[in-house]
């Protein structure tokens, strides 16, 4: 069910388990409340889903993943990438691939009809996205297309965004910023791809792109995620079958997706009988 923080108040006093899907802090209210009763809670939390792209990748092809990965929903979802790490030599060629596709998305504004980009869902977050930019623009990023949150009857719209230039201290970085916005930064080797990716509180998913899927895995394999697309992003949306799990500050719990997920709601009993059969293993 949905509803406001009241709502889940009232809910959990009166549940066997919670499952949650929302924010970090309020996931640790609803799994502070679930402790003090004793009863499981199976949280879904934010994330900062990171991307690599390694110089052999098919580049047209991450570029129109990660647009659509990191635009699609206006960026208002917890499969949303959010962080994109990209080889030096490649990092100009896939920077433009990316922005010609970002920069042909539109609001749905005047009409809804009309458009990929809808608004930005509460005022709040609109203040969060317009910090996050301007704490980038601050420190030295740039914006190859849009940049912007603006105002529309009464609405707020964040313009679908790719910044470059970006660095691991940057707000739009380390925090979920949940909006159509996706920073590029740059690594050299492998190794520390992998180590920016997971340089991160957050665990939910990721994307690796390589012309060598062996590498690909590999890399996938020390990712701190639970569900990693490779050569495609997100398909966490699209393919349920795959059993994951939360990893750091996005969650707990087992998998929500996969024939195990129903699993999460079993309470398990063991029934030992003893029919008098002497023990093997009884000694007097």
């Amino acid at each position: 069910m949905t509803g406001p923080g009241s709502t889940g108040a009232a809910l959990i006093d009166n549940v066997d388990q919670i499952c949650f899907t929302g924010s970090v802090g309020t996931g640790r209210k609803v799994c502070e409340h679930a402790a003090r009763r004793v009863i499981p809670a199976q949280l879904e939390l934010g994330g900062k889903d990171a991307a690599i792209v390694f110089a052999d990748a098919d580049i047209e092809r991450a570029a129109q993943s990660l647009c659509w990965a990191s635009m699609v929903n206006a960026g208002q979802s917890c499969m949303s990438l959010e962080r994109c790490y990209v080889e030096r030599n490649v990092y100009e060629r896939f920077a433009e691939a990316l922005r010609q596709r970002v920069a042909a998305l539109r609001l749905n504004w005047p009409d809804i009809r009309v458009g990929e980009i809808g608004p930005v869902i509460a005022v709040p977050q609109a203040e969060i996205i317009r910090t996050h930019l301007a704490d980038a623009y601050a420190l030295g990023a740039r914006a190859l297309t849009g940049g912007q949150v603006v105002e529309r009857d009464g609405g707020f719209w964040c313009e679908p965004t790719v910044l470059v230039d970006a660095t691991s201290e940057m707000q739009v970085v380390r925090e979920e910023t949940f909006a159509p916005v996706l920073p590029l930064l740059v690594f050299d080797t492998e190794e520390e791809a992998i180590a920016l990716a997971n340089g991160s509180d957050y665990g939910l998913s990721a994307a690796v792109f390589s012309g060598d899927e062996a590498r690909a895995l590999r890399v996938a394999q020390r990712l701190l995620a639970g569900g990693i697309s490779i050569n495609d992003a997100s398909l966490t949306a699209l393919l349920h079958e795959g059993g994951k799990q939360s990893f750091g500050s996005s969650g707990l719990g087992g998998t929500r997706m996969g024939v195990k997920s129903i699993e999460r709601f079993y309470r398990l009993q063991a029934y030992l009988i003893n029919d008098g059969t002497p023990s093997p293993w009884w000694y007097r």
